[in-house]
């Protein structure tokens, strides 16, 4: 049943937010904090950054005109309240379900999500965008941007503030700082001046005082640029300038970002100031909810609360594993882009800091920097999930593989991702990397075929890629292809013997294997001989089409079909497919390849990306049932 809310359940968008008594704020942020908890619980999603920011979402929308005025979230997965605000509330239960809401913003789902985001650190480019086009267009609309101090890690942050152009005078940066201080202004001086701006209402006697002075005729606006002058002066002499001052803005704050008043009573100078403005917020992660205030780490993103957990995992499985290796070979360090625990990696930081290394949300800088240890002599492996490595795709070429360069990119995350969508799917990474000379990919599908896979890779003489899922190892492909061992023996597995080989062949690699055998079993009831070849390392792939040739040849092989979870486009099946053919071998054989065409597909109630894209058992299924 439906929490009823007495204040959240009156907006319906952002015109009722500002009709509101300023008294029935703080109860308004108690119903979402309540509705964010109790839809998390059941969805999963994440949990702690969005309680910190409700009080800031809350007062944005009182303060500016959305969706006129734009505003954009850094990753976009702390809108949530924004989200309730903009007439979501009545799906908000839907949030990350299939054919629901998105867990972050999103362009196609609602007019007040003005620019979608998934990965870190990019609001600030497109923020300029808008600010561009609406100078450009003689519009008087704001553009608000809302980021972490964590996005500042990120390259793309500082490159937008090396291009703002002091023409704009309707952007907003609000920095919402909620771990670490990276700016001289927080301290005791700073955090006084902040207290005495709230309790004076300094805001509101600045606003009269400028607006005074600039009324003075003749004088007024060069009176008003000149104490605005010796103010910056003075202020710079007693504690020096900020970051963001020096790169032309103008500062406010910090201050307690879960205060609302004082929040809104600073973005209202913001918003009057009359110039680029960097408002710098004070929150606290997990704000009203215990276990995440004292843990926000570990409620930064959440599972269903109904969801069995598991001991074990592909990234827990490889730190374990990296763990083990290390112990005997000095040389092996760990890097991770702000991911540790996401990973695998805490063990491995708790063990080696001094070869663990946390560079931030920068996996260009990452990988360069795995290229210069590999350089001078260490073997370093770089964990991270699929979809934050197409950030670092040049490095990956021009300083790892073209220097061949023994350096080890561990993928997590491969394949579709139904909870968080397509900003987060694993589907690009294979046809990417395959067009990469002195790259090898291992797609192990067991966690001892992981531990093996490293191993090799940690001794590979070129970048070595290892790619897994998220979740645990299927126990019946483990079964199936694992039945005699053979974990250490990396290359090619089949669940058939080399006396019978099945009339119909499917060729795949990683978890969708867990498909091919309930599509296997359901052919056979249908009286059709398929057999299954799981690859557990692709590239070369002239070299695994040899592998393959050399179990199948000779045989009265009718069809193979190549399925993979990624794109078609470049990917696995059309590369080994163009292997195999150029050898001669399919002239008389059939073939397909089932791999995704739409990369971005929505999907409907009820569905996974999987049945969506026509790659699940039913649809591997009518796909060999052609050939029968």
């Amino acid at each position: 049943m439906k929490t009823e809310y007495k204040y959240l359940g009156r907006v319906n968008s952002p015109e009722d937010v500002k009709t509101l008594e300023k008294n029935e704020i703080p109860d308004l942020c108690e119903e979402i904090r309540d509705c964010i908890i109790n839809t998390t619980e059941k969805n999963g999603g994440h949990l702690a950054s969005n309680l910190g920011v409700v009080e800031l979402s809350v007062a944005i929308h009182r303060v500016f005109d959305c969706p006129r005025d734009h505003i954009i979230f850094d990753v976009g997965h702390q809108s949530y309240t924004h989200k309730l605000l903009t007439e979501r509330y009545e799906k908000f239960d839907s949030l990350r379900r299939a054919g629901g809401l998105s867990g972050f913003t999103n362009r196609n789902e609602s007019e007040y999500d003005c620019f979608g985001a998934g990965h870190s650190s990019t609001s600030l480019s497109a923020a300029l965008g808008f600010a561009e086009a609406d100078r450009i267009k003689g519009s008087d609309a704001y553009t608000i941007v809302v980021l972490g101090d964590g996005a500042f890690t990120g390259g793309m942050i500082h490159e937008a503030l090396n291009n703002l152009n002091k023409d704009i005078t309707k952007l907003i940066i609000i920095l919402n700082e909620n771990e670490m201080s990276i700016s001289k202004n927080i301290g005791g001086f700073a955090a006084s001046i902040a207290k005495l701006r709230k309790k004076n209402g300094y805001f509101r006697v600045k606003k009269f005082t400028v607006s005074f002075i600039k009324k003075i005729p003749f004088i007024g606006n060069w009176t008003f640029r000149a104490i605005r002058g010796v103010k910056k002066a003075v202020k710079n002499a007693l504690y020096g300038s900020t970051y963001f001052e020096d790169m032309g803005l103008y500062y406010l704050g910090p201050t307690d970002g879960n205060d609302y008043e004082s929040v809104e009573a600073l973005l209202q100078a913001a918003k009057g100031a009359g110039e680029n403005v960097l408002v710098h917020l004070k929150t606290q992660k997990g704000k009203g909810y215990s276990p995440a205030e004292s843990d926000p780490n570990k409620y930064h993103g959440v599972s269903p609360c109904n969801k069995v957990s598991s001991n074990s995992s592909y990234s827990l499985e490889m730190g374990k594993a990296l763990c083990e290796i290390a112990e005997r070979d000095e040389k092996v360090c760990a890097i991770t882009a702000a991911m540790s625990t996401g990973t695998g990696l805490e063990c491995f930081e708790k063990s080696y800091k001094n070869r663990f290394f946390d560079v931030g949300i920068a996996e260009e800088h990452a990988v360069t920097f795995a290229s210069g240890l590999a350089a001078n002599g260490l073997k370093p492996v770089f964990a991270v999930y699929s979809t934050f490595l197409q950030r670092g795709y040049d490095q990956i070429i021009h300083d790892a593989a073209l220097q061949k360069l023994p350096v080890v990119l561990c993928i997590d995350r491969a394949g579709y991702n139904n909870s968080d969508g397509v900003t987060h799917h694993g589907i690009f990474d294979v046809a990417f990397l395959s067009q990469i000379p002195n790259v090898k990919i291992y797609t192990p599908v067991t966690y001892k075929g992981l531990a093996a896979s490293l191993k090799v890779a940690l001794n590979g003489d070129g970048v070595s890629v290892i790619r897994y899922p998220s979740g645990c190892e299927d126990e019946k492909v483990k079964e199936v292809f694992y039945s005699n061992g053979g974990f250490d023996d990396i290359g090619i597995k089949t669940d058939f013997s080399s006396d019978v080989v099945p009339e119909h062949i499917i060729v795949t690699h990683g978890k969708i294997a867990k498909e091919c055998l309930a599509a296997k079993e359901a052919l056979k009831e249908r009286g059709m001989s398929v057999g299954i070849i799981l690859c557990e390392c692709i590239s070369p792939y002239s070299e695994l089409a040899q592998r393959i040739i050399n179990v199948i040849s000779g045989k009265n092989i009718k069809s193979i079909t190549f399925v993979e979870e990624e794109i078609r486009a470049g990917g696995f099946g059309m590369l080994l497919s163009d292997e195999l053919r150029k050898s001669g071998y399919l002239d008389s054989v059939d073939y397909s390849v089932m791999a995704a065409d739409d990369a971005f597909i929505s999907i409907k109630e009820g569905e996974t990306y999987l049945s969506a894209s026509g790659l699940d058992r039913n649809g591997i299924i009518n796909e060999i049932e052609k050939y029968n």
